[in-house]
C-alpha cells in the first residue's frame, strides 16, 4: 500500500508539472461553464419567481449546478491526456517499468481533483460577484467542491479505461459528448427537479450528476440534513472507487493486446 502511494504521489507530480507548463488550460475549460452562468442566469432569473422555487435567486440555485457540471466536463474530457500519452510512447515506457498500476490512473486523478478545486473556486467567486449567495458557508462550499471532485474522479476513471481501450480520440470525444450531456441535462443542475417532466425525476434518482448537485445544494442551505448528503456522498464515494478500478483493470487488457 505505502508503495502505491508513494507510486501515485510521483504520478500526481508528473501530472502538475505538465499542467503548469500550460496554465491557461484551466481558464480556456472555464469557457463554456462560465458562458453557461452568465447566459443561463440572465435568461431563466424569472425562475425563481416560480411559487414553491428551492432559492431566492436563480443564480443561487444556477451556481452549484454549474460546478457540478465543470467537474464532470472535467473528468470526461481526461482520457485525452491518456491518448496523448500512448501516442507518444509514453504508457508502453510506464508499464514496463516497476509503477504501481494503480498509480497510474491514481496519479491523473489527484491532479484531475486539484483542477477540479481550482475551476470549482473560480465559478463560485464568480457567481458571488453576480449575486449568489450561500447560507452554508465555507463547510457547504466545502462539500459542493468536494462532492463534485468524486464525480470528476469517476468520470475521468472511466474516460481513462475508455482511452486505454478505444485508444482513438474520435472515439473519447463522441463517447463523452455522448454521455456528459444527456447525464446534465437529466439532473436539477438547471431546474428544480419537481419542475421537470415525471419520466425525468424517475432517471435523475439513478444519476450521478443529480446525487452531486442534491448533496451540495443541500449542504448550502441554511439547515442541511446531512443524513441526505452523507447518502449521497457515500454514493458517489463508491462509484469513484469502482471506475477507479475498472479503470485499473483496463491496463490488463491493453497490455494484452500490445
Amino acid at each position: 500500500m505505502s508503495t502505491t502511494l508513494t507510486h501515485s504521489w510521483f504520478m500526481t507530480m508528473r501530472h502538475l508539472r505538465n499542467l503548469a507548463r500550460q496554465p491557461w488550460w484551466i481558464a480556456i475549460t472555464l469557457v463554456q461553464p462560465v458562458i453557461w452562468l452568465l447566459l443561463f442566469g440572465a435568461v431563466f432569473k424569472a425562475t425563481a419567481d416560480i411559487p414553491g422555487f428551492a432559492a431566492d435567486s436563480y443564480v443561487d440555485f444556477l451556481t452549484p449546478g454549474i460546478v457540478v457540471m465543470t467537474a464532470a466536463f472535467a473528468g470526461g474530457w481526461a482520457g485525452m491526456g491518456v491518448i496523448e500519452d500512448l501516442n507518444r510512447g509514453v504508457i508502453d515506457r510506464f508499464l514496463v517499468s516497476p509503477v504501481r498500476r494503480p498509480a497510474l490512473i491514481t496519479g491523473r486523478l489527484v491532479q484531475l481533483g486539484i483542477v477540479s478545486l481550482i475551476q470549482s473556486l473560480i465559478v463560485i467567486g464568480l457567481g458571488l460577484l453576480i449575486g449568489a449567495r450561500f447560507p452554508g458557508g465555507v463547510v457547504g462550499l466545502a462539500v459542493l467542491v468536494g462532492c463534485s471532485a468524486l464525480l470528476g474522479g469517476s468520470l475521468g476513471a472511466l474516460s481513462n479505461g475508455m482511452a486505454l481501450l478505444a485508444r482513438k480520440e474520435e472515439t473519447v470525444i463522441a463517447a463523452s459528448n455522448f454521455v456528459l450531456l444527456p447525464l446534465t441535462f437529466l439532473s436539477s443542475a438547471f431546474m428544480q427537479r419537481d419542475l421537470v417532466p415525471g419520466w425525468i425525476q424517475s432517471v435523475a434518482r439513478y444519476n450521478p450528476v443529480e446525487w452531486t448537485v442534491q448533496a451540495g445544494r443541500e449542504a448550502l442551505t441554511v439547515s442541511p440534513d446531512w443524513g441526505l448528503v452523507l447518502s449521497r456522498a457515500s454514493l458517489l464515494a463508491v462509484l469513484c472507487a469502482a471506475c477507479t478500478w475498472l479503470a485499473t483493470r483496463a491496463f490488463r487488457s491493453y497490455q494484452r493486446s500490445i
